[in-house]
């Protein structure tokens, strides 16, 4: 009796499995099926998901406001159709589940084009260029990826510069203390070790190490190296099956670009020092 109890618990646990498995199917193949702009017009509102602690691209003031340099493309993209955004914090390492689920409709957060990505989602034309930097304090005397041998370093789960350790082993993987970076769920976290000294180093985005650097008390104890990592494309990232949204939000970047609201935009957050494909380079 028992072996027949076990048997028939067995096949309860298959078919539920097979019942999920057959619901994230689902839900894939709608997203690289259904365009949804009809929906966003009648409801005049768009979901973009965001890491509210990306500077400068998406995060909360000390007041909670949430501003950025992806904030106000966003809304200036969308103010050209009558759609509002909102905008939804995720944690980073669902971006894509969030996306397919329905949670949220874009993802504008400083979000780099990937051959794994380009796998699960649709990308916008490119609008900002973007490098991955070793950040160190200049006491530790680290001015190469060759002098992290043996030393810790941290990344953001699920970031470009994460996935970019595991992609280029060579170039700090096979370096570092244990072979693998300490993940953070965020960058702020991962400076803070950074100055504590937990970690030594930190692999980032250029756009937020610069940013973060400048507004510190003591922007001179930080030493910022460029290595060999392939250069990054920050995109919008969206549901395969969004081909109108597609559409809509390049019209709308070339548009800002052509009017100069992007020429603004950059220097706000920027000032001259930006690298954006949609604008002739000075």
């Amino acid at each position: 009796m028992r072996k027949y109890l076990r048997f028939w618990a067995l096949l309860v646990v298959i078919a539920g499995l097979g019942g999920i498995l057959a619901g994230c199917n689902n839900v894939t193949q709608r997203a690289n099926q259904d365009d949804t702009w009809s929906n966003v017009v009648k409801k005049k509102k768009v979901v973009v998901g965001l890491d509210d602690s990306f500077v400068p691209m998406g995060f909360r003031q000390k007041s909670g406001k949430l501003v950025g340099y992806d904030i106000d493309l966003a809304r200036a993209v969308f103010k050209l159709y009558g759609v509002k955004v909102d905008f939804q914090s995720i944690d980073w390492s669902m971006n894509v589940t969030e996306l397919h689920n329905g949670t949220i409709d874009l993802i504008w957060n400083g979000f780099s084009i990937t051959p794994q990505r380009q796998k699960q989602v649709a990308f916008s034309d490119t609008y900002l260029n973007n490098d991955q930097v070793l950040v160190t304090l200049k006491k530790n005397h680290i001015s190469s990826y060759q002098d992290m041998t043996g030393k810790v370093l941290g990344a953001q789960t699920g970031s470009s510069g994460a996935n970019d350790i595991e992609a280029h082993p060579k170039l700090l993987k096979d370096r570092i203390k244990n072979h693998e970076a300490v993940t953070y769920d965020s960058f702020t976290n991962a400076f803070i070790d950074l100055n504590v000294g937990r970690i030594q180093g930190l692999l980032i985005d250029s756009t937020y190490a610069n940013y973060y650097i400048k507004h510190q008390a003591h922007p001179e104890d930080y030493r910022v190296t460029v290595g060999s990592f392939p250069k990054e494309k920050f995109a919008v990232g969206m549901r395969k099956g969004d081909v109108t949204m597609r559409r809509k939000i390049n019209a709308g970047l070339k548009r800002l670009a052509a009017n100069g609201t992007l020429e603004k935009i950059n220097q706000k957050w920027f000032g001259s020092n930006v690298d954006t494909p949609l604008l002739p380079q000075k």
